[in-house]
């Protein structure tokens, strides 16, 4: 692609123009904040919300699974449609989900359900493949662990406030079985917001940085040339190295959000403990993202140093849910807790799951950063970032059904905690193998390198960038 155009910055100094990164990489996360935000915090009451999982585990399978292959063809999506008719295609499948749960209420037929799960799927692939785009290759090399942050803190500030639509709306109900109507109208309202919200977001070639270096000169590409990218990924070695933590990183949902919030609280309850699961993971997103900018000058050593600390803290917590597990399994459940009681009873539940909230954040905070890390350009970003949420949603589509299967709370937490130790020195390997300080690389060389791993010659041209057909 060539050095990067530069423009005048005096005229793109300020943060808080619309066509800046800082803008656009709020409004991702305001949209986010509205549809995947409000999704997590009805995924994160425990069966969607109702007293039998089983309709929402088969929901999520179907939903995870078309994410799966749509996570992966997400970025070509993205970089044929541009960033406007993908997050908006992807947003409004949300608001046909929260919708089959309302008719769930009242029908009680799951077909609707496992149905608007797909869509999601599809939809849920190319809101995240546009999102990594734009959140990786927006900001400036220096500072991407502090946008990611940033994202990660409103995107999260959806699963708080969505935390507390079934809590308001379910408070006199503390022996409820599942929410209201008003609770799943709340969700719907928030996600029509935010489906509308990502017809605001611009393409990256009008995106300004604050030295007046455009974000990325690609135009639109084309189906071959995306679709030999895509397949070229899965024989990436730097992809192939981050496979076990892309699996990992949201396997743990089913066990979280059904076997331990699902099974420990009432309802009322962990509608009130998703606000502080989802508060966790905003206060572990900057956490992270402080330690990956500023905690030391080397790129690569902020890399190691971020990864070691996730390490440390995940193996501590996960130590912390095998302690509670010990004390309850699938045959013998515990009498469920509500927020009035005193003592250790609901605190040490309580902090775990707060704990596995800030683990969730940085974990995946820890992941993009390292995407991040590999390249500059939108179109790479969007290509990996894809393979992320594909791979990434097999995995959830396997933990669903494995919990509908009923297979042991113990043997998922310990399946959860070894994928996620297995992640920690594959990462570090390829940090010191394929991350550069920003130093030691003239600027364009990253996606030079990355284009041509990843496209063969017969689409290149004009010193890596990508063919005229584009």
């Amino acid at each position: 692609m060539g050095r990067q155009e530069t423009l005048n910055p005096d005229r793109n100094s300020s943060y808080f123009r619309y066509n800046s990164p800082f803008v656009q990489v709020i409004l991702i996360g305001l949209v986010c904040f509205c549809c995947p935000g409000m999704f997590n915090a009805l995924s994160g009451m425990g069966g969607g919300g109702q007293v039998d999982p089983t309709a929402a585990n088969n929901a999520n399978t179907a939903l995870y699974t078309a994410f799966a292959i749509f996570g992966i063809l997400g970025g070509g999506i993205y970089n044929i449609l541009g960033p406007r008719l993908t997050l908006f295609a992807g947003c409004s499948t949300y608001i046909l989900y929260a919708g089959s749960f309302l008719y769930y209420n009242h029908f009680r037929h799951q077909v609707f359900a496992v149905v608007a799960g797909g869509f999601l799927g599809v939809g849920a692939g190319l809101l995240w493949a546009g999102q990594g785009a734009i959140m990786t290759s927006y900001p400036p090399a220096g500072r991407k662990g502090t946008y990611i942050s940033m994202f990660w803190s409103i995107f999260n500030m959806g699963g708080v406030i969505g935390g507390l639509i079934p809590f308001i709306l379910n408070y006199n109900r503390s022996e409820a079985s599942s929410v209201n109507d008003g609770t799943y109208i709340g969700f719907m309202v928030f996600m029509a917001i935010g489906t509308l919200l990502a017809l605001a977001i611009l393409h990256p070639s009008q995106v300004i940085r604050e030295d007046g270096s455009v974000c990325t000169n690609i135009r639109y590409s084309d189906v071959r040339t995306e679709s030999w990218a895509i397949v070229k990924l899965f024989l990436d070695w730097k992809m192939l190295l981050m496979f076990p933590a892309f699996w990992a990183s949201n396997f743990f949902y089913s066990y979280q959000f059904n076997n331990v919030n699902g099974i420990l609280f009432n309802l009322r309850t962990r509608g009130l403990n998703n606000v502080f699961y989802w508060g966790a993971q905003m206060m572990g997103s900057v956490m992270i993202g402080y330690i990956m900018d500023f905690s030391f000058k080397s790129r690569r050593m902020r890399g190691l140093v971020g990864i070691s600390v996730v390490g440390v803290l995940g193996t501590a917590i996960w130590g912390g849910g095998l302690a509670k597990q010990l004390g309850y399994s699938r045959e013998d459940k515990p009498e469920k807790l509500d927020y009035k009681d005193s003592g250790s009873d609901f605190a040490g539940p309580f902090v775990l799951y707060f704990s596995y909230g800030l683990l969730d954040a940085m974990f995946q905070s820890m992941v993009y950063w390292v995407i991040g890390a590999l390249a500059d350009d939108s179109a790479i970003l969007s290509r990996y970032i894809g393979f992320y949420k594909g791979v990434q949603s097999a995995g959830a589509a396997v933990a669903w059904q494995i919990d509908t299967h009923k297979v042991s709370f113990m043997s998922q937490l310990a399946v959860n905690w070894g994928l996620c130790t297995i992640s920690y020195p594959l990462l570090v390997i390829l940090v010191v193998l394929a991350v550069k300080d920003e130093g030691k690389v003239e600027e364009g060389t990253d996606n030079e390198v990355a284009l041509s791993e990843i496209i063969p010659d017969s689409t290149q041209n004009a010193k890596g960038g990508l063919s005229k057909s584009t």
